[in-house]
Parts: C-alpha cells; sequence; structure tokens
C-alpha cells in the first residue's frame, strides 16, 4: 500500500502532465475574484453614468485640464454662434513669454464636447505652455444657436485670430493654430480666406480629401454611398426638428472598431479594475458628452465635404459667393496623420495636395510650405489624446514653430530621431528628439496610395445619386416628416439612442442597481486579486481574445462586403451613364486649374525679383549662401535654424522673424530663379559692409561645421561661397588698415 506521501507525489505528477483535475482551490479562488471584480465594475459603470448626468447638466461642459478664463463669446458676434475662445492659465511655475506667437487649439465639434486638445497635462495646450507660448482654445457649447451655418462658424474662428493678434501686438509672429480632426478642415477655410491671420497651421488627423484611400481600408468612405447618399441625413435633421443629433456621429466612429466598441473597452477595465477606473472615467466623460449641430450645418458637411469632397478641389464656395481655395493659404501647413488611423487615414490627410498641385513647382510658385507627419500606428484619438504622441510630435512641433514659418516653400516630410546626448550638437536641440523637414516630392505622397480614374468616378457617381435621392426625399417625404416631427419626439429620441441608453441603463436611480454601491465598499475591505498565474484566469483572458479576434474577423467580412457591394453598384456603366459620370463624359471632378490673375501675379514678382537680384548686403548674402549650400542635400533641421537664430541676434541688429522669413523666402526663390547669377552676385554684396561680411563668414563656417553637407555637390558649393565670403574678409582687412577706414567703423560702433 502506498504512503500519502507516494500519494501526494503522484497526484502532482498527474497534475503537471494534465492528466488530473485542477484543485478546486484554484477554481475558488477565481470565482471571488470573478465575483469582486463584476462588482466593481458595475460600481465603475454607475460612477460613469453619474458623471455623465453631472457633465451634462453644466451649460458649458467641457473636458480642459487647464484653468482658463473667458476672451471672446461667439454669441455676441454679428452672427452668432455657440463658440467660445478661452485663454488658458499657465499653471504654478509655468511662464510664457510675450515676444513668443500665440498657440490656438480649435477642438472639432463631431458628435463630442471640447477639451481634447487640453485632456491632459502632457497634450497640446501643454507642450504648448511648456516651450513658453501663450495659448488660447476655442470650444462650443452643447447646443447651436438658431440658423448658425458652417460659414458663420469659419467667421467666428477669423473674428477670434484678430482678437488673439491684437492681444498679442508684440509677438514675434502670427498665432500658430492646431486644428484637430474635423477642426483641422474649418481652420483651413478661415486660413484660406484671411491668410493674413495665420502662422503655421497644425491639422492633426483632419480629413481634407475624403473620396481618397486604398482599396481594402478606409471603409468609412463608402459609408455614404452604401446609404443612398445624404437623404438620410436630412431625414435624421427633420426628426430632430432642426437639430441633429452628435450622438449618430459618434455611434458611427463606434462601429468602425466593434471589437473595441463592444468588448476591448470594457473588458480592459474588467480585467484591470484596481487601476484603470481613473482614465476610464476621464475618457468616457469627453466620449459620452454629446453635442448637437443645426441641421443645415451638418447637411453641408455632409453634401460638400464627405460626399461632394469640394473642398479639395476648390469647388467649395463662401456665402459671400467667393471660392474657397486652399492654395491662397500663405503659411506654412502642418498634415500630422497616422498609418493607424481608421477614420482619417494618410490619404484622406494629405490627398489634397495632389488635388490642387500638379508638381513641386506648383507648390512653390504658390507660395506655399507643406510638411507632413505620419505615425506609423497610433490611432485617430491618439493623435489628440496620447501622452506620448505630446511628448513627442506636438512638442517638437511647438519648439520649432518658428523654424516651420520661415522653411522655403515646398513639401517636406518632418522626420524626429532621438536625440544622441553624447553629439557634441546636442546643445542646439530643445527636446528629446532632433526633427530635420526633408524635401519631397508628390510621388512621395502618390506612394501612401490614391484613387484610380475609375475609382474617381465610382465616387462621382455616389455623388450624383446623392443629389438625386436628396431631390427625391425634398420633394416627397420631408413635408410629412417635419409634420409630424416635433421637440417632444426629437428629445425622446435622442434619449433612447443606443449611445446614450449605455450611459442611462447604470445610472443609480436603476433599482437592480441599487445594491452595487454598498457591496463595492464591502469588497474593497476584503479585496484580494487574483495571482495571474492562475489556469481560470489564463482561460479567461484566451477567451477575451477569442471573442476580439472573432469580431474583429467580423468587421473584416463586413468591410469587404461593403466595398465589394460600393464598387459593383457604383462602377455599373448603367449607374455612370445615368449620372453623367461615364468615361466618354471626361474628368469625374475637375481640379481648379491655374488661375490666370495668380500667374499674372507670380510673372510680375518674378520680374521684380530678377531687378533686385543683386540687392541687400552681407545678411542677404549669408542667408542666400546658406541656401545654396543646403538645398542639394534637401535637408533643414533644428540645430541649423538655432545657429541662424543666433547669427540674427548677434550680427543682424535682432530683426524681427517676420522679416527674417521675408528674406529667407525672398533668398529661396532668387535662387530658384538664377543660382548663378544669385551666387555671382554675393561680393557685391558683401562689399557693402566689409566687417559684417568677416562676421557672417565665420557664422556660415559654424553652420557647415555644426550640420555637415551630405552630397558631394554641397561640399562643392560650400568651397565656392567659402572662397566668395574669405576674400571679402580679406578685402576687408585691407581695408581696415587704411586710417581713414578705421575712424568710419569707430564712428560706427559708437552710433
Amino acid at each position: 500500500m502506498r504512503s500519502e506521501k507516494d500519494a501526494d507525489a503522484a497526484a502532482q505528477k498527474g497534475y503537471d502532465a494534465g492528466l488530473m483535475p485542477i484543485p478546486a482551490a484554484l477554481f475558488c479562488e477565481y470565482m471571488q475574484d470573478a465575483w469582486q471584480r463584476s462588482i466593481l465594475f458595475l460600481d465603475v459603470l454607475q460612477e460613469r453614468s453619474r458623471r455623465y448626468e453631472e457633465h451634462a447638466s453644466k451649460p458649458a461642459p467641457h473636458v480642459l485640464k487647464f484653468a482658463h478664463e473667458l476672451v471672446m463669446d461667439g454669441r455676441t458676434l454679428r452672427r452668432p454662434v455657440n463658440y467660445l475662445m478661452v485663454r488658458i492659465l499657465p499653471s504654478t511655475g509655468v511662464a510664457t513669454d510675450p515676444i513668443k506667437r500665440p498657440f490656438v487649439i480649435a477642438d472639432p465639434r463631431a458628435g463630442h464636447g471640447p477639451g481634447i486638445g487640453g485632456f491632459k497635462p502632457q497634450s497640446e495646450i501643454g507642450v504648448a505652455l511648456a516651450a513658453g507660448h501663450p495659448c488660447y482654445f476655442v470650444g462650443f457649447l452643447p447646443h447651436p444657436i438658431e440658423g448658425q451655418t458652417i460659414d458663420d462658424v469659419v467667421q467666428a474662428e477669423i473674428a477670434f485670430l484678430e482678437r488673439v493678434i491684437e492681444l498679442h501686438p508684440e509677438a514675434e509672429g502670427k498665432p500658430a493654430v492646431i486644428g484637430n480632426c474635423q477642426a483641422g478642415w474649418s481652420v483651413m477655410m478661415a486660413a484660406a480666406q484671411r491668410p493674413d491671420l495665420f502662422g503655421p497651421i497644425i491639422a492633426a488627423g483632419a480629413p481634407l480629401s475624403y473620396w481618397a484611400g486604398v482599396h481594402g481600408k478606409n471603409p468609412m468612405r463608402y459609408l455614404a454611398g452604401l446609404l443612398g447618399g445624404s437623404w438620410l441625413t436630412a431625414m435624421t435633421g427633420d426628426l430632430g426638428h432642426g437639430k441633429f443629433d452628435g450622438a449618430w456621429l459618434v455611434s458611427n466612429f463606434e462601429s468602425q472598431n466593434p471589437s473595441n466598441t463592444y468588448w476591448t473597452k470594457q473588458y480592459n477595465l474588467y480585467s484591470k479594475v484596481d487601476r484603470e477606473a481613473p482614465r476610464y472615467l476621464d475618457f468616457e466623460q469627453w466620449w459620452g458628452g454629446h453635442v448637437e449641430l443645426n441641421a443645415d450645418e451638418m447637411q453641408f458637411i455632409v453634401d460638400n465635404l464627405f460626399i461632394g469632397n469640394k473642398l479639395s478641389s476648390g469647388a467649395l464656395l463662401a456665402s459671400n459667393g467667393t471660392r474657397i481655395d486652399l492654395r491662397a493659404i500663405r503659411s506654412p501647413i502642418i498634415i500630422f496623420c497616422s498609418k493607424g488611423d481608421n477614420v482619417t487615414p494618410p490619404q484622406q490627410a494629405l490627398g489634397w495636395i495632389l488635388d490642387l498641385y500638379s508638381s513641386i513647382e506648383d507648390i512653390r510658385a504658390h507660395g506655399q510650405t507643406i510638411i507632413y507627419a505620419v505615425h506609423d500606428s497610433i490611432g485617430h484619438l491618439g493623435i489628440f489624446v496620447s501622452g506620448s504622441v505630446a511628448k513627442k510630435e506636438h512638442e517638437e512641433f511647438a519648439s520649432n514653430i518658428d523654424l516651420i514659418d520661415v522653411m522655403p516653400p515646398g513639401l517636406y516630410e518632418a522626420v524626429l530621431r532621438p536625440k544622441d546626448p553624447n553629439d557634441p550638437t546636442a546643445d542646439l536641440v530643445e527636446g528629446d528628439y532632433l526633427v530635420s523637414f526633408e524635401t519631397r516630392t508628390l510621388d512621395d505622397i502618390r506612394a501612401f496610395g490614391e484613387n484610380s480614374i475609375d475609382d474617381e468616378r465610382k465616387f462621382a457617381a455616389a455623388a450624383r445619386v446623392s443629389e438625386i435621392n436628396l431631390s427625391l426625399y425634398r420633394t416627397f417625404l420631408q413635408p410629412w416628416v417635419r409634420l409630424a416631427a416635433s421637440d417632444g419626439l426629437a428629445r425622446w429620441l435622442g434619449q433612447m439612442h443606443p449611445v446614450r441608453l449605455q450611459y442611462e441603463l447604470f445610472a443609480r436611480t436603476n433599482p437592480w442597481l441599487a445594491a452595487v454601491s454598498s457591496l463595492a465598499d464591502r469588497v474593497r475591505e476584503q479585496r484580494e486579486p487574483i495571482a495571474k498565474d492562475n489556469p481560470f484566469w489564463n482561460a479567461q483572458e484566451q477567451v477575451s481574445t477569442w471573442i476580439e479576434t472573432s469580431l474583429d474577423a467580423y468587421r473584416d467580412v463586413r468591410d469587404h462586403m461593403a466595398e465589394e457591394l460600393f464598387h459593383t453598384v457604383y462602377g455599373a456603366p448603367l449607374v455612370q451613364a445615368v449620372t453623367g459620370v461615364a468615361a466618354s463624359a471626361g474628368p469625374p471632378r475637375q481640379r481648379p486649374g491655374a488661375d490666370v490673375t495668380h500667374q499674372q501675379m507670380v510673372q510680375r514678382k518674378l520680374e521684380d525679383l530678377r531687378a533686385r537680384i543683386g540687392d541687400g548686403g552681407p545678411r542677404e548674402a549669408a542667408i542666400r549662401a546658406m541656401l545654396y549650400v543646403r538645398l542639394p542635400d534637401g535637408v533643414s533641421d533644428e540645430r541649423a535654424f538655432t545657429l541662424l537664430r543666433r547669427m540674427r541676434d548677434e550680427a543682424g541688429g535682432g530683426i524681427p522673424l517676420r522679416e527674417f522669413k521675408r528674406i529667407v523666402r525672398e533668398q529661396f526663390f532668387l535662387l530658384m530663379l538664377d543660382s548663378r547669377e544669385a551666387i555671382d552676385a554675393l561680393p557685391d554684396m558683401l562689399a557693402r559692409d566689409p566687417e559684417q561680411a568677416a562676421v557672417f563668414s565665420t557664422c556660415l563656417e559654424r553652420l557647415v561645421e555644426t550640420v555637415k553637407v551630405r552630397s558631394e555637390v554641397a561640399k562643392q558649393r560650400y568651397a565656392q561661397v567659402l572662397d566668395i565670403f574669405q576674400q571679402a574678409a580679406t578685402e576687408s582687412a585691407e581695408d581696415m588698415a587704411r586710417p581713414e577706414r578705421r575712424r568710419e567703423a569707430s564712428r560706427r560702433s559708437r552710433s
């Protein structure tokens, strides 16, 4: 007969081999933990509902984490809107510099309330303040003003910028404006109408070319076509009694990722309920803060942007009849997007460049500087919310905003590399990353993917079908829907929306959940989290992974079927013929083409520049030489700009940034116009002030020693201009040997 010790050893051996049942103690431990987690999970959902109700009851709900004061109320404008602008008050230990340009952050009105740009201390607002910039935030109230339009909102943003400029007359540059998501296109529309008000514009996750995308991805762009166009938008606005419920926009976003919406987000809270509640509740407070739009506002957005795609082709008109052409923007445009964004993929963020410009020379002829940065993986909300993105991309944009402002016209990609503390030039890099701007071509944008002509015809056919269905709805159904609509029906439909019900069902007033709060208090007193090596816990994790994978598979099949259906229906020859977009009808979408007035203006500017190719002194000569040397490498980084600023301050008399920008751009265009003649003019320019020529010669050497030159062409150019500067410095020294020159120099230094 075996001893008890032998039996235990045999049982352990069988358990290790997977042949014996798992001890019941582990199962009981798991069940106790699951019960405790369930109670705490329900308690967090109740707290979420309480915050939802409290948030909704506020007259101006937002999720800003920064103290602020009201500067301008859009309701007081000639055309009132429900937008507000506040000044962000720096926290203790943070000081802003009145000389630095202000930052203005505008949040999207896409179903949620305002504040996402300042949702965390490490955010767009936080990094702007940390860099010493005065900061303003543009938000909105939950209910629109009766009769307000998208054009009214754009005009309000223009008025806000005018006010900011008035408040900062001493600032070196015009305000830098960040437009998040849908605020990005409204900011761009404002800048196209009043380019004189804007400094650099950062469009973060902003859709500007709605048709753009690639096959097998970006299913959201097919949605309007599959629903038959914007007639459903019109009916939703009519049932809302003139208001469009933003909860519908939120549900559209949630449908893009069903695994996260219906499982992962909640399971993440359940599995980490002991530490995840604060982050979950903060995010849900913003996610559940639904707002309304006027029905006409939403109709404008869907007809002209989502379906019509008119902004990126210059076909959109302002209320006064003027054409909104993004080529009219004169300030640098920074496009920040992500490959992991399924709401605004890189193609929709960047496609407008291909829609408007035929070449890099075309971009330069319009005097535009376009910079893009593409994140590899972050999702749509992470572009505005992620602390790591704020710490990296947004911090670098803020700390290098003056460099961006003086960049010569062209197309660039912002490339961020970790700073090497052992690099002798590390003191010239402000943040944790060295940012460089590398020249790109339109082929680099095309490499992200673009529509074929056949794809364009399908989207154009969908737009025409939308117009037809909208006309049919307005003629035959709209009068009856409006007759049945009322404020009471609109409120009831809003309360019954599935997105809102998830908050209402877990309210503390629900009698079925009355005991949750007291049970949660008892659980916290007795809480014993389970060990993560418990086999039942591991089984739970495997089930969760299976559920998530299954929902992802459903999403992929659904999206594939939707894409195939869209291409089948709108690619049908009969549909295209009926809608007038068949191949024989010409291009499906007219590009804006060349503007004769603009061409004449450019020609006059070129003639004026050619006449002034020899104007200027050593300062202009040094900047021209620097550009001449650096252009073949096609790279600019912040180290070079730091030295240029020192050149400006030490030897250039501290000229204003706007004047420095003007000189840089003028010298760039002169080199583009005739580089040989521009370089041949350098000796005469340097001779106008030999002492300054010697100083700038040293500065140029320091610049090249610091940032180096890569290509053989750049090295040859450097040797060429260095010889010119050294010759000027030698002649200056010989000149100074003469007594009359020494007296003149002494008199000039005293004055």
